[in-house]
């Protein structure tokens, strides 16, 4: 082997402790420019981008894999106040066309479609790595605080005979014969492991055939889904949720500080105690304060806006609960809530919202954990329960009083990082038009 081949690889994050030395960089041909016989190019690796200079090289296109052996100088304009002095080149591997799109010169405003359609190569740029990386940290940081709180982490099915709410919305496959469908949610499985290990949850993709094509929508996406068995009441989720949040973020900012500072993005502070208001009196406020009527049962986008809007100015937090749900809002397995005298409310439930930014990130409450409820409730839904039967039948079995919720991962990085469509909060979105790459 030569010297050079020995040698070890250095990332640009490196290079400040390696001034005055000669280091071995490997990484991609980001970009290139030739200025009077000096050659500058940006190699970029997994940690960053580093400036060398050369001459007399012989550059091939962009995007290709390439090798640099120099000596690390310091220099106050290259990124990250270092730059490489080129002794070595070499060509790892070659591209062999141009890249379809210039990567140092995308923005995701400016042509969206082919930033998308050419996502494979697209995928690679700053930006949009910093944005699947923070995202990375935000999965990590999700399971390890469920972790620390004794929830242990489950794989449910994918492929099922029926929907978890209902059947709308759902995918449906030929499973050698017999009708089935991709899942729409792991509801129903993760609150029969509540049975088994009381506290449960689960990191994995779900599916919604919704013909919408809107800036907050996919079709396939990751949920974040958490269910805890033995509760009072779904306070006792919304309060799960409160200490999940901030150690999410006390992570984000511990290890992503760079890809915020990037995409010009601020990690929110989570109250100690997120504020909470009712749907009914969410709909009265935004139409009293900001005269914007709201139509349907539930919130509509609008009014989501307007109400984070009035969270943030009246109490400073970019997160609000929306509470008590009425039962026309919610799914069946909802638990009703109580009247003060201690009665059931048919019309209300314990369902919640948790609203981050002006957008829904968080759907959850506490569910119905009683065999005869259940049926009843499955009855008043006019929904077929034999479809239902390897649901309900454990709850012949004393399952405990418990609730959840779930996470929209896509959603959430978006907002967190002021991207204004959720399809580059993915690496491979799909949408109502889009199955490749």
């Amino acid at each position: 082997m030569t010297q050079t081949e020995t040698m070890p690889r250095t990332l640009a994050r490196e290079l400040p402790r390696h001034e005055g030395q000669t280091v071995k960089m490997q990484g991609f041909l980001h970009a290139r420019r030739d200025l009077g016989g000096v050659q500058f190019l940006v190699l970029r690796d997994v940690s960053g981008i580093t400036q060398c200079v050369g001459s007399g090289l012989t550059l091939p296109l962009a995007e290709s894999s390439v090798e640099v052996v120099g000596t690390v100088k310091a220099h106050p304009k290259a990124p990250g106040g270092f730059e490489v002095q080129v002794q070595d080149f070499r060509v790892i591997s070659a591209a062999t066309e141009p890249a379809p799109v210039e990567i140092p010169k995308m923005e995701w405003h400016v042509n969206p479609e082919t930033m998308l359609d050419y996502r494979v190569v697209t995928v690679r740029g700053l930006k949009e790595r910093a944005a699947l990386k923070v995202q990375a940290e935000l999965l990590a940081a999700f399971r390890d605080h469920l972790q620390q709180e004794g929830f242990t982490e489950i794989s449910t099915p994918k492929i099922v005979s029926a929907g978890a709410e209902g059947g709308a919305n759902l995918f449906p496959i030929d499973y050698f014969g017999q009708p089935a469908y991709l899942a729409q949610s792991p509801q129903l499985y993760k609150q029969i492991m509540v049975g088994v290990f009381e506290r449960v949850f689960e990191v994995a993709p779900v599916y919604r055939a919704e013909e919408h094509a809107t800036s907050r929508h996919l079709n396939e996406y990751l949920s974040l889904d958490v269910e805890m068995g033995f509760i009072q009441d779904e306070e006792e989720v919304m309060a799960l949720e409160n200490r999940l949040l901030a150690a999410i973020m006390t992570r984000l900012k511990e290890r992503c500080a760079h890809e915020f500072t990037l995409l010009n993005a601020t990690i929110p502070d989570v109250p100690a105690h997120i504020p909470r208001i009712s749907l009914m009196d969410a709909r009265q406020l935004v139409t009293e304060k900001f005269g914007h009527q709201v139509g349907g049962k539930d919130l509509d986008p609008e009014a989501e806006r307007l109400l984070s809007q009035h969270f943030a100015q009246t109490e400073s937090s970019d997160f609000v609960f929306v509470t008590k749900y009425p039962r026309a809002a919610r799914p069946f397995y909802t638990h009703a809530d109580h009247n003060p005298d201690g009665s059931l409310n048919p019309d209300t439930t314990r369902g919640f919202d948790l609203l981050f930014r002006g957008i829904e990130i968080t759907s959850g409450g506490q569910r119905i954990h009683d065999h005869a409820m259940l049926m009843d409730s499955i009855a008043a839904y006019k929904l077929n329960p034999e479809t239902l039967e390897g649901y309900t039948e454990v709850f012949k079995y004393g399952m405990p009083p418990h609730g959840g919720f779930a996470i929209g991962a896509e959603r959430l990085t978006a907002k967190l990082l002021g991207i204004s469509n959720v399809r580059y909060a993915r690496a491979f979105p799909r949408d109502r038009h889009r199955l490749t790459p």
